[in-house]
């Protein structure tokens, strides 16, 4: 099955709870919400309180990004929050298995995200160890950029080590992606779809999701 998971990002900020619902009724599965820090990515965004207050106006799935610096000292606060997910960068702290160990042993699901200037070689270690691989399209920190198609040779070197090791891994994507190009990323492997402006700005949003879904 294909995800489709709206960026909160590119929702009017003005009116969250009405975005939201919108996205909602329009037949998404999850809500992205992309954390940072100004640190780690060069703009900042929001935090677990905004989270918790969407929390209790949605049943969605909250899939939560944290492209923060040191994530482990944060996880209670998004768990709290009501994360249903928790991703990391693993250039984001010196041990990334630690952090994926935390995740769990707070008992909600756990990704590992790679920017696309790190080899795909460096998540594979970690791939028995999480649920979602998340392969950033498009350099993180800014919404609105670009896909970058030849990241999507790293999720199909992913999705073949997933296949050879028999693992039950989500590979989710993550920048410029819209109704055109979610069909080569599916095709590579990918099966959660992270779209914002492709969504929240369209004029029909349900038509574009029912659109990626059909990938």
């Amino acid at each position: 099955m294909i995800y489709i998971a709206p960026s909160l990002l590119a929702a009017d900020f003005g009116n969250l709870e009405a975005a939201v619902k919108r996205i909602t009724d329009a037949g998404a599965n999850y809500l992205h919400l992309d954390v940072m820090d100004g640190a780690f990515v060069p703009n900042i965004s929001f935090g677990a309180p905004v989270i918790a207050a969407l929390r209790h106006r949605s049943k969605l799935i909250f899939d939560v990004h944290l492209m923060i610096n040191d994530p482990v000292r944060y996880l209670d606060d998004f768990v709290k929050a009501g994360a249903d997910i928790i991703t990391i960068h693993l250039e984001s702290c010196s041990d990334p298995g630690t952090v994926l160990r935390e995740i769990r042993r707070r008992e909600v699901r756990c990704g590992l995200a790679i920017s696309p200037a790190t080899p795909v070689e460096e998540i594979i270690p970690y791939l028995s160890q999480i649920d979602m691989a998340l392969i950033m399209t498009v350099v993180p920190g800014f919404g609105g950029q670009k896909f970058m198609p030849d990241m999507l040779e790293k999720v199909r070197t992913v999705r073949r080590y997933a296949n050879s090791q028999k693992l039950n891994l989500n590979i989710e994507v993550d920048g410029g992606l819209n109704a055109e190009n979610t069909p080569s990323a599916v095709a590579a492997g990918a099966n959660v779809i992270v779209a914002g402006s492709a969504i929240f700005g369209a004029k029909r949003p349900k038509s574009v999701i029912a659109a990626m879904q059909k990938a």
